[in-house]
């Protein structure tokens, strides 16, 4: 019986440790199962770009898609997702406190621009008098939206209004009499069947197999905007969260953004 016991212990011991890993500097268990969140097309970045790197190491990584703003980080809070990736500080900052969380920066990544798009228009040229205008509904890529169409002329912004957070009330010239739509950043594309144009964020552009590069204009990302990968702050010094950042940084993941996401907007740390 003893002996048995023995047996039973040390196989035990085998599947504790096969699902866990040990950190040679700290002697510390290390998550080795990673379940990592993402919209389109964040999702393929992670798949192409810090799958391969994080397995490399030993861990068993599972990517998990989201298809819109907020799920994303509930499961992160709830534990399902270890780290996400589809938002920038901003909204980071903005959900963290509606929501009371506590969400923590690790790494920017190249970013898809907000593009323009029109079944209707070329170019910007083009604009007829009145035309109808889809842009996302949540406040900071609503911001977003406007500051592209601004930034073309074709509106002017309060200058006492927040950059980052303007809104339709902030517009005090609008010389094409646009009419401004604000509807969930998920369904934009759809819009475009309807309206003369859209401000459409780049993951749900690439989303719904619009070309980055037809976009009549594209905004500028200062660095705030970039979006990066987060974790919950009482998690930020755990070794999986240095090797996710590890993974980032490396040339393998710099490879996949040169071959794969071109026309994104890289971080001011990979032009160094």
């Amino acid at each position: 019986m003893k002996r048995l016991n023995i047996l039973f212990l040390s196989a035990l011991l085998v599947v504790v440790l096969s699902a866990c890993g040990t950190d040679d500097r700290s002697g510390a268990a290390t998550k080795k199962e990673l379940v990592l969140g993402a919209t389109i097309p964040y999702s393929d970045m992670l798949e192409k770009g810090v799958k391969p790197y994080l397995e490399k190491k030993g861990y068993r990584v599972t990517i998990k898609e989201f298809n819109d703003y907020v799920q994303p980080n509930l499961a992160l809070n709830s534990g399902s997702l270890d780290a996400n990736l589809f938002q920038h500080k901003v909204y980071m900052d903005a959900f963290a406190k509606e929501n009371n969380l506590k969400l923590t920066s690790v790494i920017t990544v190249p970013t898809a621009p907000i593009g323009i798009y029109s079944n209707k228009y070329k170019t910007l040229d083009e604009i007829e008098d009145g035309s109808t205008v889809t842009l996302a509904n949540d406040p900071t890529n609503l911001s977003r939206g406007l500051t592209v169409f601004r930034d073309n002329g074709l509106i002017e912004i309060d200058n006492a209004a927040d950059p980052l957070r303007s809104s339709l009330k902030d517009i005090t010239n609008n010389p094409k009499n646009l009419k401004f739509k604000p509807v969930e950043a998920a369904q934009l594309p759809r819009t475009l069947e309807s309206v003369d144009l859209a401000a459409v964020n780049g993951n749900f552009a690439i989303a719904a197999g619009l070309d980055l590069t037809k976009a009549l204009a594209k905004d500028i990302l200062p660095e705030d905007i970039h979006n990066r990968i987060v974790v919950l702050t009482k998690n930020k010094d755990e070794q999986l969260v240095k090797d996710i950042k590890e993974a980032v940084e490396s040339d393998s993941f710099k490879k996949v953004i040169d071959e794969d996401f071109q026309g994104f907007h890289t971080p001011d740390w990979m032009n160094k």
